[in-house]
């Protein structure tokens, strides 16, 4: 499976049809409506992720 964000392959299976990529550290799930994105907070919570969020590493 490849990254939604940066094509990357090295992503891991986390749960029931949720992801992680390790090259550029989000968290995604696959869904009926299509896939929902998350950037890991320094407190280790989900947040939505937001592609205009310029102080974000990729």
């Amino acid at each position: 499976m490849s990254c939604p964000i940066c094509g990357g392959r090295a992503t891991g299976k986390v749960g029931i049809d949720q992801y992680y990529c390790w090259d550029c550290c989000v968290e995604y799930r696959l869904t009926k409506e299509g896939v929902q994105i998350y950037e890991i907070a320094e407190d280790g919570s989900l947040v939505s992720f937001d592609p205009l969020n310029e102080t974000a590493i990729y």
